[in-house]
C-alpha cells in the first residue's frame, strides 16, 4: 500500500511542509515568508495561490512527484465548534474556510490540502486534524459570568492532544484513562484540562484569555479594559491589535522574541526579568486553576510549544506547580508529526474520517 503523506501547516510567518512515508519522515521544510509580501494581501484567504504555489514548488524541488501521495493533510482552521478528530475537507468545510468567523492562517491548511489532492486525483483524500476550534467543553465551563457572553474553545488542539497521547504511550497507559494538564506556550498560551481523553476546559488562546504571552495580553481587568475601549484614544481595530499582536512581551518590551528577552536578562535588565517572570507566574496560575477542574486528580502536567525550549521559563513555572503533579516537558510544536501520524492511521484504517456538517 502506498503510504506517502503530504502535510501542510500554514503559520503567521511561514508555511511548514513535510513528506512522510508511513511513519518515517522523508522531508521537512519551513518556508519563510516575506512579511511585506504577506501584508500586501488584504485578507488571509488572498494568500491561497501564493502559498500553494510555493508548497508545490518546494515539494517538486525536493524530488517528489505529487502523484506519489495517497493523502494530503492540512492544519485545521477556525470552523464552527466541533469535537476532536480527523475530518474530510468537504464542500461544507471549504465554504466555511472561505467565509471564516475570524481570519487565521490555519484556515488555509484545509483549502490548500483540498486543491492539491484534487489535482492529484479523485482517489486522494484531503483531511484536517484536530483544528483549533475543537470544542469538548463541559457545559459548566461555558458559563462566563455574563449571559450575553459564552466562553469559547479555541486552542492548540492538535499539539495538546498529540503530546498527551505521546505521554500516555511513553508511560504504558491509555490517554483515555488519564487526567492531564497540557500547556502549549507559543505566540499564544493555552492550558487544557484533559479528563479521560476529553478536553473539558481550556482558555480561548486566540483573542486574549488566560495568561499573558509573548504577543497577547491574556485576561485583563474588565472594568479598566472597558474604560480604555471607550476612552476615545483607540479604534476597535487598534484595541484588537493591542490585545493580540501588541500585548504581552511585545507591549512591555517591544519584542515577542523570547531569546532576545533572555539575552537582556543575561545583561542584567531587571525590567525584562520582571515581565518574563510575570508570564511564568500567570501560566502557573492557569495550571493551578486547571487542577481544580480535575478535582486535584492530576496524573501529569505537560509543558509544550516553542517557549518550552526556554529552560528559565520552564523552571519558573515548575517551581510554582510541581506540588500539583509530575511535570514533563515536550519542547516545540510537534504539529507536523501529529498531522502525519493521524493521516497514517487513516490510511491503515485505524482512524475513521468524520464528515463536517
Amino acid at each position: 500500500m502506498n503510504e506517502k503523506i503530504l502535510a501542510i501547516n500554514p503559520g503567521s510567518t511561514s508555511t511548514k511542509i513535510a513528506v512522510y512515508d508511513g511513519r518515517k519522515q522523508a522531508f521537512l521544510k519551513s518556508i519563510k515568508h516575506d512579511q511585506e509580501k504577506l501584508r500586501s494581501f488584504e485578507h488571509t484567504a488572498d494568500q491561497f495561490t501564493f502559498r500553494k504555489e510555493m508548497i508545490v514548488n518546494e515539494v517538486r524541488d525536493a524530488g517528489f512527484d505529487l502523484s506519489q501521495f495517497s493523502i494530503v493533510v492540512g492544519r485545521g482552521g477556525l470552523l464552527k465548534p466541533i469535537p476532536g478528530g480527523v475530518y474530510e475537507v468537504n464542500e461544507a468545510m471549504i465554504w466555511e474556510l472561505n467565509h471564516p468567523v475570524s481570519e487565521h492562517e490555519s484556515n488555509l491548511g484545509g483549502l490548500i490540502a483540498h486543491e492539491i489532492a484534487k489535482e492529484i486525483g479523485p482517489e486522494v483524500q484531503a483531511i484536517i486534524v484536530d483544528p483549533i476550534c475543537v470544542d469538548e467543553l463541559d457545559d459548566i465551563a461555558r458559563i462566563s459570568g455574563m449571559p450575553e457572553i459564552q466562553r469559547k474553545s479555541i486552542f492548540h488542539a492538535l499539539n495538546q492532544r498529540a503530546v498527551a497521547r505521546t505521554f500516555a504511550r511513553e508511560t504504558g497507559r491509555k490517554y483515555e484513562d488519564l487526567d492531564l494538564i497540557v500547556v502549549h506556550m507559543g505566540g499564544g498560551v493555552t492550558v487544557g484540562s484533559h479528563h479521560h481523553g476529553v478536553i473539558v476546559d481550556v482558555n480561548n488562546g486566540l483573542n486574549g484569555e488566560g495568561a499573558m504571552t509573548p504577543e497577547r495580553t491574556g485576561s485583563l481587568p474588565v472594568g479598566q479594559l472597558t474604560e480604555l475601549c471607550y476612552s476615545g484614544k483607540y479604534t476597535r481595530a487598534e484595541m484588537m491589535r493591542k490585545i493580540k499582536g501588541q500585548g504581552g512581551f511585545s507591549g512591555y518590551l517591544g519584542t515577542n522574541d523570547v531569546q532576545e528577552i533572555e539575552s537582556r536578562i543575561q545583561d542584567h535588565d531587571e525590567y525584562a526579568l520582571l515581565i518574563f517572570r510575570a508570564m511564568a507566574y500567570q501560566v502557573a496560575k492557569e495550571i493551578g486553576a486547571a487542577s481544580t477542574v480535575l478535582k486535584g486528580n492530576v496524573d501529569a502536567i505537560l509543558l509544550t510549544g516553542g517557549v518550552a525550549h526556554s529552560k528559565r521559563m520552564v523552571e519558573l513555572i515548575t517551581e510554582r506547580i510541581n506540588h500539583l503533579g509530575p511535570v514533563k516537558v515536550y519542547p516545540g510544536e510537534g504539529e507536523m508529526e501529529a498531522l502525519a501520524l493521524n493521516a497514517y492511521l487513516v490510511l491503515t484504517g485505524e482512524l475513521k474520517v468524520k464528515q463536517y456538517h
